[in-house]
């Protein structure tokens, strides 16, 4: 597979990586055999980069990772990131940027991982109480330690970066990115590439709405947390489907799945892009890794933007409450 570099330290990985949260929980049934199945599949097939967190499962989905790849560590890239914590009741949307507690979440995230070291290391959201600075200065110690050799943030805003970038070297900034989420076009990707930065975007695939498996919204289990998501709600839901006609109609020519057709555009974007479409099984997985070779013409391309301006989807890709945290 094509490798890329994400940033300007030396960081090389696979030209599509590999995001695992869906593996312990969130979207479907968890399914601790066919996802270890499905890592050991995208190893064998060229895939480098397998992203996970210390709040997938919590703490789960590092642990299976570490069992999927005991004795297939050499070669591969390791991404966790710190930062999520639950209130005492399982509440979601606490952050601790805290420097002890990066400190901290950094240890039992190698002990998890059954490694020595952390490939990248992300901050999964940035602490509105905690100065930049420190949280990154506290991850700049770690890479002193050998306990870190990359540094990354997720959903993070342009003074954030820039502030982030000046304490110690940020290589990959994670963000949703796709054709139904193209919001780091506007000021982030510019920054990004006059800094050095690579851009790693999760739910490249519309968290797999765009894949067209879904053309219901019974499609998806009653616990799958997709149903908050306002995009794949009532009338929202209806209406973004009529996005998918261009995608499914340049996949037919094309001999593709919708899936790679989007996933390609993604490629597209640039070579310091590394999208991490998630999956649990190996037949997505081995679709996903195929679309790494797809190449789309100015036709299709033109098409896809005529489709998907900025903007196009019905609902914002959070729930109001997620998104004003997020303070970008």
């Amino acid at each position: 597979m094509e490798r890329r570099s994400l940033g300007n330290a030396g960081l090389g990985v696979s030209a599509v990586g590999l995001g695992c949260s869906g593996m312990t929980g969130d979207y479907g049934v968890p399914d601790d055999v066919e996802s270890t199945a499905t890592i050991h599949r995208a190893i064998d097939l060229g895939v480098t980069f397998f992203d996970t967190s210390d709040a997938y499962g919590d703490g789960r989905n590092e642990q299976l990772i570490a069992g999927a790849i005991a004795g297939r560590r050499d070669g591969l890239v390791l991404a966790t990131k710190f930062g999520n914590i639950r209130g005492p009741n399982g509440e979601r949307g606490g952050v601790n940027g805290r420097p002890e507690h990066v400190a901290k979440a950094c240890e039992a995230s190698l002990r998890r991982l059954g490694v020595d070291v952390i490939d990248l290391f992300y901050q999964h959201r940035v602490d509105p109480d905690v100065p930049i600075e420190e949280t990154v200065g506290a991850m700049a110690r770690l890479v002193e330690q050998g306990k870190v050799r990359f540094l990354g943030l997720c959903e993070a805003g342009p003074g954030t970066i820039r502030k982030a970038h000046a304490t110690h070297a940020i290589s990959a900034l994670q963000m949703e990115y796709s054709l139904w989420s193209r919001d780091v076009e506007d000021r982030i990707l510019p920054l990004l590439r006059e800094l050095g930065i690579g851009l790693v975007p999760y739910s490249p695939l519309g968290r797999g709405f765009l894949t067209g498996v879904f053309r219901r919204r019974d499609d998806l289990i009653p616990t799958d947390r997709r149903h908050a998501h306002p995009r794949f709600q009532e009338g929202n839901f209806e209406a973004n489907l009529a996005l998918l006609g261009a995608l499914d109609r340049i996949a037919r020519e094309r001999r593709l799945a919708p899936a790679q057709v989007a996933l390609a555009w993604v490629l597209s974007r640039g070579p310091d892009i590394v999208p991490i479409p998630g999956t649990k099984r190996r037949p997505w997985l081995e679709q996903n890794v195929a679309a790494s070779a797809v190449r789309l013409d100015d036709v299709d391309l033109a098409a896809l933007e005529e489709a998907f301006p900025p903007g196009a989807a019905s609902g914002p890709r959070y729930p109001e409450a997620q998104l004003r945290r997020l303070g970008i």
